[in-house]
């Protein structure tokens, strides 16, 4: 439990203890748990972040926050460029941030230069997560939509349904695992017709777009520095070695190269066998 009389004493910090009221930033914004929840509203959605957990805001995003008693909450804002593919954007659990966050909070940034360091630092890793690994194509149908968003939306937290969407899981959300059947149903439709418009739009069977939804989730995790086992969690793989079947059945890399070093592998599949896809599939290690 944290000295309650202590919380205040550094007026500008309380806030780390105390939560706030509803307020906008004009610059990108991250909001790091390091220990205890947080009840946020967010543009009117309650949401709780646990230990670890970080949410990635865009500006003008209206938040307020309560924590609870044994609750430290970190929230740097972000250089310009570091917008979230989605205004509200869970991240979950993310080991480079988490790392980076201990760091600043340690050594006390005072000087614009010291507070710039550790600043793009942070947009390293949120704009490394940002990129998608395996392309996508939003469909355009107002039914094919609806349901793509319900598919990823079961993969803990994901958001966003085109390239670049920077599918991210929040780690507290959870798993759907609804049918075809069932997603076209609740569209109002047909899962043969939703195969269709998957197919006409995207170039993909709806299978295989959100296998790639999936994989896009796992790498973002791996990107962050999330072991294999956890980024399987992530994007709904039961197991380690499903989530590696996916990515080699994907690739065609070998199970062995990227249980070594996932993101390494994925990074030289790209510039030797996909230049034409997204770059930047990794440009971070992550352990397996």
């Amino acid at each position: 439990m944290l000295r309650a009389d202590l919380l205040s004493v550094v007026p500008e910090n309380a806030v780390r203890f105390l939560g706030h009221d509803t307020h906008v930033h004009e610059e990108p914004h991250l909001i790091h748990v390091v220990s205890g929840t947080a009840d946020l509203v967010v543009e009117g959605r309650a949401m709780r972040l646990g230990p670890r957990e970080n949410l990635w805001l865009a500006p003008g995003v209206a938040h307020s926050a309560k924590y609870s008693e044994e609750s430290v909450v970190f929230g740097p804002f972000l250089s310009p460029h570091t917008i979230p593919p989605a205004r509200i954007q869970p991240l979950g659990i993310v080991p480079d941030l988490s790392r980076i966050v201990a760091t600043i909070l340690g050594a006390g940034p005072r000087t614009s230069a010291e507070v710039h360091r550790f600043r793009v630092a942070l947009d390293e890793v949120l704009n490394a997560m940002r990129q998608d690994c395996f392309s996508l194509v939003s469909p355009r149908h107002p039914a094919a939509r609806l349901v793509a968003r319900a598919s990823l939306a079961g993969v803990a937290g994901a958001v966003g349904t085109g390239s670049g969407s920077g599918a991210v899981p929040g780690s507290s959300w959870t798993r759907n695992a609804a049918t075809l059947e069932e997603l076209a149903a609740s569209a109002g439709t047909s899962a043969r017709h939703i195969q269709r418009l998957f197919r006409e739009e995207t170039g993909l069977s709806f299978r295989s777009w959100r296998a790639r939804a999936r994989l896009n989730v796992a790498v973002a995790q791996l990107r962050g520095g999330a072991p294999l086992q956890a980024a399987a969690r992530a994007a709904g793989y039961a197991t380690r070695p499903g989530l590696l079947t996916a990515l080699s059945r994907e690739t065609g890399i070998a199970r062995d190269d990227l249980a070594r070093d996932p993101v390494g592998a994925l990074d030289r599949w790209i510039a030797v066998s996909a230049p034409t896809w997204n770059e930047g599939c990794g440009s971070r290690r992550a352990a397996s």
